[in-house]
């Protein structure tokens, strides 16, 4: 078999070939091939450029041509019988050969001739050409090549190739054509006509039928009526055409006068007088004032109050007193409905303070007592909660625990002003002190101090300031003490061996100031804060040191001095370095006394 040839079967020999796989054009043929008839006659009288000359057959007449009917092939349903293809000229050479069961000369099916295929090209339509030879003209020199110049269309595909040709794309678009401007549209909204929507339905309920041609029939309201109806409606829609402006008047209106009102708020506010009371008030009224409060502060506590009228009232004459920037921290005892000038001027004023002052060198027992009578509670009421909540009101841990202590708060009611007002709570008072206390304790870096000068903690710098504060009156006397302790605490003292013999701690373990007491009392009291019989210092303060005592156990003279007498037995406190000196200068106190 040759590359041209074909085996037997039902299947067409080469890919190319358009029945390769295919049951017949546009879906006709599913069991048997298809016959196309080739050389027929245009019925428009042109020659049909398939119809060539066929080559030789051998023993098989040619196959009548059929014309096409309605520009398709006639197809017809054929079953495959022995086939044989008739002789191919390859190189001027005639190859017979034959196919099938005993068939010679092409297809031999039942009620038709065997049909001889030219063994030409499908794709182009023209015979099989010899090899090294030129090719054929297929028209035989009657018609040129429709197919061969670049502008021609291209030659028919079988079914399977086929493709949809493009359709052509337009670069431009055509300008719509201009129109009539459309005239605006009037307004119709029921709003601005008064038409309540109800066109076929008139106040009585009669819902007008539908005429014939297509109109309705109304009995009012209609245009080009006359009647009782017509004239009806016509009032409605001025009623509510009146209605809507009175409605979209009042609106404008409300806004306007809302903008006004505005913006007097806003001229009053940047512009006009505060509101403010007038004279000097009625009735008493405490108000407390906190520590660093500015003027808007106080000015909301006083209207709070009912002192004064507006803050900003306050913030003004505030301002324009020039002490006004000077009002401190504590209780004020103020009158209600007072000016805001009346009430700067009161708060400015010694009279008005109502704040609890505690003085330098008090002992707790005092501060508690003076708690009392400023709240009005049960003598010793204040006492027992600092005992009994000493740990629950703020004091740092270096204050805590220590053995012996008469007070664990005593030392901690740091001397200052405080504001009590009617009505507070006594630890509520306590804390407040105690707060005070850290503060300042803090600030002096007591606990770097007390490594400095070789005690055991903060605890005993405290202590030492509150002896200063009791034995000392001045400055200078706070130094020299402060010096005096320190010197009698030495291990090398061969004078006291450690004793101090202060007279202020026996009266304090005693609750008592007395200034003479004798030797026999004192030497037969064993007590931990009895000072001529215990070495060292007391278990804890004495007193509420204030801050210049503080400062001046901190920085002691370092002149040697070791003994001191009040000469005067109240004021004036004299030093000395020996205890001859000492007995010089007792001798001049009993002398004066």
């Amino acid at each position: 078999m040759t590359e041209y040839g074909r085996s037997p079967g039902s299947e067409p020999w080469h890919p190319t070939d358009p029945l390769y796989g295919d049951q017949g054009w546009e879906g006709q043929q599913q069991q048997y091939p298809q016959q196309a008839q080739y050389g027929h006659q245009d019925p428009y009288g042109h020659q049909d450029p398939y119809a060539q000359q066929q080559p030789q057959q051998a023993h098989q007449p040619q196959q009548p041509q059929q014309p096409y009917s309605d520009g398709t092939y006639q197809q017809q349903a054929q079953g495959y019988g022995a086939q044989q293809y008739g002789e191919q000229q390859y190189g001027g050479q005639q190859y017979p050969e034959q196919y099938g069961h005993g068939n010679p000369g092409g297809y031999d099916t039942a009620g038709y001739p065997a049909q001889q295929y030219d063994g030409g090209n499908w794709e182009t339509g023209q015979a099989a050409m010899p090899y090294n030879a030129p090719p054929a003209d297929p028209y035989g020199g009657q018609q040129p090549d429709l197919y061969g110049t670049p502008e021609a269309y291209p030659p028919p595909q079988p079914p399977g190739r086929r493709q949809v040709p493009p359709q052509p794309v337009n670069d431009w678009q055509a300008e719509p054509e201009p129109s009539e401007q459309e005239p605006e549209p009037e307004e119709n909204h029921p709003f601005f006509t008064g038409d309540d929507g109800h066109d076929d339905e008139d106040d009585d309920g009669y819902v007008p039928e539908e005429a014939p041609g297509g109109r309705r029939g109304r009995r009012s309201g209609t245009s080009g009526k006359s009647g009782k109806g017509g004239g009806k409606g016509e009032k409605g829609r001025k009623a509510k055409n009146g209605m809507a402006c009175l409605v979209v008047a009042a609106v404008i209106l409300g806004g306007v006068g809302g903008l006004g009102y505005v913006g007097y708020k806003f001229y009053q506010g940047k512009f006009g007088a505060a509101p403010d009371f007038v004279g000097e008030g009625s009735g008493d009224v405490q108000v407390e004032i906190p520590n660093a409060a500015g003027g808007y502060e106080i000015g909301n506590i006083l209207k709070k109050e009912g002192v004064v009228k507006s803050v900003d009232a306050f913030v003004s004459a505030q301002q324009k007193n020039p002490k006004g920037l000077t009002i401190q921290e504590g209780v004020y005892t103020l009158r209600k409905g007072m000016s805001a000038e009346s009430a700067v001027a009161l708060m400015l004023s010694p009279a008005s303070k109502s704040n609890f002052v505690i003085p330098e060198g008090k002992r707790n027992a005092w501060v508690y007592e003076q708690i009392d009578k400023r709240l009005d509670l049960k003598p010793g009421t204040t006492k027992d909660i600092a005992v009994k909540q000493a740990n629950s009101l703020g004091l740092p841990d270096w204050a805590k625990n220590h053995e012996n202590v008469k007070d664990p708060l005593e030392g901690f009611l740091f001397p200052s002003s405080y504001p009590v007002a009617k009505g507070a709570k006594p630890q509520d008072v306590l804390r407040k002190m105690v707060a005070r206390s850290n503060a300042e304790y803090t600030e002096l870096d007591l606990e770097a101090k007390a490594k400095d000068f070789g005690l055991k903690s903060p605890w005993e710098l405290l202590t030492v300031a509150s002896l200063v504060q009791a034995e000392g009156k001045t400055h200078d006397d706070f130094t020299k003490m402060a010096e005096v302790v320190y010197n009698r605490l030495s291990p090398e003292n061969k004078e006291t061996y450690q004793l101090l013999q202060f007279d202020s701690t026996y009266n304090y373990l005693m609750g008592q100031s007395k200034i003479k007491i004798t030797r026999k009392e004192i030497l037969n009291n064993p007590d931990p804060y009895n000072t001529y019989r215990q070495k060292g210092l007391t278990p804890g303060p004495i007193d509420n040191p204030g801050k210049e005592a503080l400062v001046a156990a901190m920085n002691p003279t370092k002149d040697g001095w070791m003994y001191f007498v009040a000469t005067d037995g109240m004021n004036k406190t004299e030093f000395a370095k020996t205890l001859a000196e000492h007995d010089r200068l007792v001798e001049k106190f009993n002398a004066g006394s």
